[in-house]
């Protein structure tokens, strides 16, 4: 994967969430402050205007680049979740201008550990987590196997899908959805749903 690939990722994001933020915002509605579509949609356009100025960029320099921009721009516990899974990811992956697959296992397993360790989360808490874990899990055997990254990929936006759907049984454990107790459960994690849509993106743009 190529620095054109990255900055494809970042644009197609960026779009995804602006064609799903309402979607995102009444996810969040059933059990949040009903403003997740809002606050990724104003990050990414912010971060989207920023893509031209980064093509003769490394990937390592663009990721850190989206994460100081997200971290600024997405209010709420998103912005700094998703800043610091850009963050961890660009040290990961720093002056490389291509990617292969254990590259990117690298990128996505840096990234992971970054959201556990700042969102202080676990699997089963009903968060991001419990799509990207199961996702990072699936890249990781695909590479142990010897897939190649479009297949890899492919089955670790699956695994990314089933873990976000999983959080519908739930009951939240962390943020404003916890003040809800067993009346969380029902309802799937607009974080959840945001990372599946961000993976899907990437997979896309391989």
């Amino acid at each position: 994967m190529n620095q054109e690939q990255i900055l494809r990722w970042l644009q197609r994001f960026a779009t995804t969430i602006d064609k799903n933020k309402e979607y995102l915002t009444q996810l969040d509605a059933a059990i949040g402050d009903a403003d997740h579509g809002i606050n990724m949609e104003r990050g990414l356009k912010k971060l989207q205007a920023q893509l031209p100025a980064l093509e003769d960029k490394d990937i390592g320099t663009t990721l850190k680049s989206a994460s100081m921009t997200l971290i600024s721009s997405i209010g709420g516990a998103s912005g700094p979740l998703y800043g610091t899974f850009f963050l961890r990811a660009s040290a990961a992956i720093a002056g490389k201008h291509e990617l292969d697959e254990h590259d990117m296992l690298t990128l996505l397993q840096a990234g992971l550990q970054g959201i556990v360790e700042r969102g202080k989360t676990q699997l089963g808490d009903k968060t991001m987590v419990d799509a990207l874990y199961p996702a990072v899990l699936a890249f990781a055997q695909a590479v142990q196997d010897g897939k190649l990254m479009q297949e890899a990929m492919q089955l670790t936006v699956a695994a990314c899908e089933q873990g976000m759907i999983s959080t519908k049984a739930m009951q939240a454990k962390k943020g404003r959805a916890s003040y809800l107790g067993d009346r969380s459960i029902g309802h799937q994690d607009p974080g959840a749903t945001s990372l599946y849509l961000m993976l899907k993106s990437l997979y896309e743009s391989v």
